[in-house]
């Protein structure tokens, strides 16, 4: 997907201010977080036949059964991952599109992506050499389990819905660490988990609508 879209007025400064001013009257308040999202360009995550809905607050889809969430969900995320503080390593569980991808990128020194859908992610990773983000890790695996080769990690967001976490990922979350997910099957909640010394505590926020995750591998 070339980069030089001609564009109608998507493309401008003007329509991502729009996007954060509403973002900020949807209650999200991390600069750092809004900082990203003002910055990244949208609409190259997207198919060209819908990029003029880029910026609307809505999921779209983005082929393989899958969406790129919407511009308020990427934001609340993002923000309850991050938590007000600097993050070193974050593994993403749903590398998808990209777009969730790069906002990390922007506030996290190394993120680590990984992606089940082959075909999906060879694109995405083509996208992502464009945009010459030297400290993302793409992976075609499967994310029921993790990444344990470069765990532990400050944080770990997950861009699918599950009923319960395999314990093997939960436990590739650093002792201080955050995980942000979707709960859920029909009825699903954004969580999030923290870990202490003592264990886990997870607490149920919004609810949501994700794609539910699914195991193994695809290779095209």
């Amino acid at each position: 997907m070339s980069i030089h879209r001609s564009g109608i007025g998507m493309t401008s400064q003007r329509t991502r201010a729009r996007m954060i001013s509403r973002l900020r009257d949807q209650n999200i308040q991390d600069e750092v977080v809004l900082a990203a999202m003002n910055s990244a360009l949208r609409h190259l995550f997207v198919e060209e036949a819908i990029a003029s809905r880029a910026y609307d607050d809505v999921a779209l889809p983005i082929n393989f059964g899958q969406t790129i969430s919407s511009p308020f969900i990427v934001a609340r995320m993002s923000e309850l991952l991050r938590a007000g503080s600097d993050l070193g390593k974050v593994l993403e569980i749903g590398t998808g599109c990209g777009y969730q991808t790069t906002i990390l990128a922007q506030f996290v020194d190394e993120v680590y992506s990984v992606e089940r859908i082959g075909s999906l992610l060879s694109r995405t990773r083509s996208r992502l050499r464009e945009s010459r983000l030297n400290n993302v890790r793409l992976k075609h695996a499967d994310g029921l389990h993790g990444l344990p080769e470069a765990a532990p990690f400050d944080g770990i967001i997950m861009t699918c819905a599950t009923m319960h976490l395999p314990s093997a990922l939960l436990s590739q979350l650093a002792i201080g660490g955050r995980m942000v997910y979707p709960k859920g099957s029909q009825e699903q909640y954004l969580c999030v988990i923290e870990r202490n010394i003592q264990g886990y505590k997870e607490t149920i926020l919004d609810e949501v609508k994700f794609v539910p995750i699914l195991s193994g591998i695809v290779k095209n």
